[in-house]
């Protein structure tokens, strides 16, 4: 494979490659949450100019037919905007508030279709994003120190809040130049670098891990993932940790499933599960119960706010869910309803419909990419990054990082539209 160098870009590339390796500026100049979705309509406009005039100055071609599992992302995020103001007549929340709402899905949802629509149709260079990956490691490798240090030399956890805070929207969390923060009860440091906390931190450590490792150059490969690992480790996030030892061994060996070696050593494997099954299932037990009581406090939070969310949307809107996040009580330290979870969080705000339009594409896109995952590297790195949303679905809420993590969500696309043979996976 040739590095990405060697070609020109098109113009779609370059601002794709320009936005990732500009996140740490941004990152300081409070610009990321802004530029994500900006990028996100950016690029839908360009494809829609793309689809009218059969193609674009500079993109040396046609634009691809969108996907049918693209069509399915924009159906069920389109689904979400329905839902949605369903939800806020229901319950007579104003024109204001349908308004808010709306713009907040522009910003979030309607991006989680938008980057796939744009790295299929305007055919982006899967070569192109694992290059920038590996220069925004090369810059974290470099900057990390600076956020080690920080407590232990007397810097500020805050640096300041950008005033570009008024264009967003959202909570100073997203616009803050943060360089650490003191994790209570412990009393040690954590960091969450370019992220709005550190658990989205280890999101994006993965994210970057997995892209970086398929850069074709041995000495970016290598920065990319020791930038990754740094986000991912020291945001000290448990579900980065799981990602980290799962989501890798299991797209290695789903790829390798047409080899005869693999079977034979599958065999084996299952056998030892049926017979040590319960020594195992004893010992995952315990795990979880350790992993739980390691920031026991949060999971108390987490359970508690799943809890609430679940009761609330099953007695009081089913369907169509509350339309609009609520606070907690004060058992839940006032947190939103729903929150460090998709499912319980689109339960409560846009109920049983909300969820079923984000699971059918995660599970069309799983079920395709899986597929073909045996024949196309592209595919591997696609279901790569549908495991990661999955996985982080459970701990996170989706939508409100999707101006980050959205470079995995343009690979997808790239992977959905890649249907020839690639790579052998040898």
């Amino acid at each position: 494979m040739a590095a990405p160098a060697h070609h020109p870009q098109t113009p779609a590339e370059r601002l794709i490659a320009l936005c990732i390796e500009w996140t740490w500026p941004l990152w300081l100049v409070g610009g990321l949450y802004i530029v994500g979705p900006v990028l996100g309509w950016s690029l839908a406009g360009m494809v829609a100019l793309a689809l009218y005039l059969d193609g674009l100055p500079g993109d040396g071609g046609k634009p691809a037919p969108v996907p049918l599992t693209i069509k399915i992302w924009l159906g069920g995020m389109v689904a979400m905007l329905t839902v949605l103001w369903v939800g806020h007549a229901n319950f007579d929340l104003g024109t204001g508030k349908t308004i808010k709402s709306s713009v907040g899905w522009a910003k979030g949802w309607a991006l989680i279709a938008l980057f796939p629509l744009a790295g299929a149709v305007l055919k982006v260079r899967p070569e192109v994003i694992f290059r920038s990956v590996c220069k925004l490691g090369l810059y974290t490798v470099i900057l990390v120190p600076v956020f080690v240090a920080a407590p232990y030399i007397g810097l500020p956890e805050l640096l300041w809040v950008s005033p570009l805070k008024v264009l967003g929207g959202a909570g100073p969390d997203y616009f803050a130049a943060q360089l650490y923060t003191i994790e209570p009860g412990a009393g040690t440091p954590r960091w969450q670098f370019f992220a709005p906390w550190s658990p989205a931190a280890g999101m994006i450590g993965v994210i970057c891990v997995l892209l970086a490792a398929r850069d074709p150059h041995v000495g970016w490969k290598s920065v990319g993932i020791a930038g990754g690992l740094a986000l991912a480790v020291l945001s000290q996030s448990r579900l980065a940790l799981v990602a980290l030892i799962v989501i890798a061994p299991f797209v290695w060996a789903v790829a390798r499933m047409d080899r005869w070696w693999m079977w034979l050593i599958a065999a084996p494997v299952v056998l030892a599960l049926g017979i040590f099954g319960p020594a195992l299932i004893d010992i995952a037990d315990t795990a979880m119960n350790e992993f739980s009581s390691a920031r026991a406090d949060s999971s108390r939070v987490r359970a508690a706010l799943g809890r609430i969310a679940v009761d609330r949307w099953q007695t009081e809107a089913f369907w169509f869910g509350h339309g609009v996040v609520e606070n907690g009580p004060h058992l839940v330290e006032y947190m939103p309803i729903g929150s460090h979870h998709s499912w319980f969080g689109l339960l409560f705000v846009k109920g049983v419909l909300g969820a079923i339009a984000l699971a059918v594409p995660l599970i069309a896109s799983f079920g395709v990419l899986l597929a073909r995952s045996m024949r196309n590297k592209n595919a591997q790195t696609g279901l790569a990054m549908v495991l990661v949303l999955t996985l982080y679905s459970f701990g996170e809420n989706l939508e409100i990082l999707a101006y980050l993590y959205w470079p995995a969500l343009v690979i997808i696309g790239v992977a959905l539209a890649s249907t020839k043979p690639s790579n052998d996976n040898a």
